[in-house]
């Protein structure tokens, strides 16, 4: 369940704009938060573990350097560029 976020990189092969735009959509701490805020208030603890669960994956692919992405492609972020460096010629 720790990595289920993650298939949202299914929909880069509809093209970068979609890919983007569903993975930050997936992975918004906010959308986390509120799983987590609603399973508390609601004693649903099922949902309150998703939110929590949630919180975690995006903090972890953050620490990895993984942030948000751009329409530009996957390997550019609001963090910088990921992947290999292109060396220069």
């Amino acid at each position: 369940m720790f990595f289920a976020p993650d298939l949202s990189f299914a929909a880069y092969a509809t093209g970068p704009r979609a890919g983007a735009a569903a993975y930050n959509a997936v992975h918004l701490y906010a959308l986390g938060a509120l799983c987590l805020a609603l399973g508390v208030l609601l004693a649903a603890p099922l949902l309150a573990a998703l939110g929590a669960l949630w919180l975690g994956h995006s903090g972890f692919d953050r620490m990895l350097g993984y942030g948000l992405k751009s329409r530009r492609g996957f390997g550019e972020t609001h963090l910088g560029r990921i992947g290999r460096a292109q060396l220069p010629r």
